[in-house]
């Protein structure tokens, strides 16, 4: 990114202007032009001024945000959008991207996050995105918009299928307060994310290795903090840099996420090359995972690099494999039997598909570890030093067709 950047802030109602004046960039590169409490206020003055990038600090779910957004992309398409969050995402973030923003940073937030949101949607909008130095192991994000539908199940039991397959495999408890990979797994959290957040200083393989601990599979596992109140020391900017050295180290890296579309979800979903969705036969879970891939549709995520995951697939609930496909609009790619063996072996800290491996379950954990190996062999065959991610679209670049 070469030249000064002009930003133009505006501030909606109930936003503290000195934390959002606190997170921006002020530097050579960054001039902020103008920061607006009011968005009406705001948008009289955007419409007479010369800006490059637009910043919208908003405060929980706000309509006239909504708006805002809507009418800055329209005014300008080729300008970057950023939304700052005040306070809960609950609902939000999809009507945001919907509405055309780029990207969306939980405040408080540091000055080089608001940077690193503003350079990534710059290099978006121009086309050079994925050129960044990182590393080329896909990245397999497991996501559920409700909760108790089994990601923490299926990251496990992929990880350990692909383990089994001789493939170096790290995974990452993204669910920063109630994280339980390790459980799961019977692994101690005695090196945790929030140990490696306190620790300071720069990141590279040989210390993330020592904070990950290792299943008897071979499966290596970054831990989520122990204590809900841990979750706010772990930065995106750390997290990012993890995920870098991860694909860098390991053939591949499975992110656990909690449910919904948190600031976090969303930097996983950016850096990931697949996204499993995971959900059960049951109206409410059906209908959020609906609800999910049509967020990851407006984020412009590659449907081609979905797969629907059906956990206890073959409950008697009154749901026919064609109410799911009428619900969700797309079968699911694998389905995962119910086993009274698996609650046992999530207990047990033992999964099924090395604790049970004859099981249906086993087999179909392993079903999928397959799609991903054989996702994995034309990358590794064409990548020859090219971008990691070229065939992945940009999450962010939300649908621009309007009426």
């Amino acid at each position: 990114m070469t030249g000064t950047v002009r930003t133009f802030v505006a501030l909606d109602d109930g936003v503290n202007r000195s934390t959002v004046e606190g997170a921006l960039p002020y530097d050579a590169t960054y001039q902020i032009i103008g920061i607006l409490e009011g968005l009406q206020e705001s948008w009289a003055t955007l419409e007479e001024t010369e800006a490059d990038v637009v910043i919208i600090a908003c405060a929980g779910h706000s309509e006239r945000a909504l708006l805002f957004i809507d009418n800055a992309v329209k005014q300008n398409a080729d300008r970057p959008v950023i939304v700052l969050l005040e306070g809960s995402a609950n609902g939000f973030v999809r009507r945001a991207f919907e509405s055309g923003a780029d990207d969306l940073v939980a405040l408080p937030a540091t000055s080089d996050e608001i940077k690193f949101a503003i350079e990534k949607a710059i290099a978006r909008k121009s086309g050079s995105v994925g050129q960044e130095s990182v590393g080329t192991a896909p990245m397999i994000v497991v996501l559920g918009p409700k909760g108790g539908t089994g990601k923490t199940l299926t990251c496990t039991n992929l990880g350990v299928a692909l383990a089994e397959k001789g493939k170096r495999v790290a995974v990452v408890d993204l669910d920063l307060q109630f994280g339980d990979l390790g459980l799961a797994l019977g692994l101690r959290p005695e090196r945790t994310l929030h140990d490696l957040a306190r620790s300071g200083g720069s990141l590279d393989a040989t210390k993330l290795d020592s904070y990950l601990s290792t299943h008897s599979s071979g499966l290596r596992v970054l831990m989520a903090p122990t204590r809900p109140d841990q979750a706010s020391g772990v930065s995106t900017a750390l997290l990012r840099d993890v995920y870098a050295v991860l694909t860098a180290t390991n053939d591949f890296v499975i992110v656990d996420t909690p449910p919904g579309f948190t600031p976090e979800v969303i930097g996983a979903i950016d850096r990931s090359t697949h996204v499993c969705a995971v959900a059960m036969l049951d109206s409410l879970s059906l209908k959020n995972t609906k609800l999910g891939l049509e967020t990851l549709d407006l984020m412009g995520y590659d449907s081609g690099r979905v797969a629907l995951l059906l956990n206890r697939a073959d409950t008697k609930v009154g749901i026919t494999p064609e109410d799911v496909l009428a619900i969700v609009g797309r079968q699911p790619d694998v389905l995962v039997p119910s086993d009274r063996d698996i609650p046992r072996s999530v207990n047990d800290g033992k999964p099924i598909t090395s604790s049970k491996s004859s099981s249906r379950a086993a087999a179909a954990f392993r079903e999928l570890a397959e799609i991903y190996l054989k996702a994995a062999e034309p990358v590794a065959a064409s990548l020859n030093g090219s971008a990691p991610h070229a065939g992945r679209r940009s999450v962010f670049a939300a649908l621009r067709a309007r009426s």
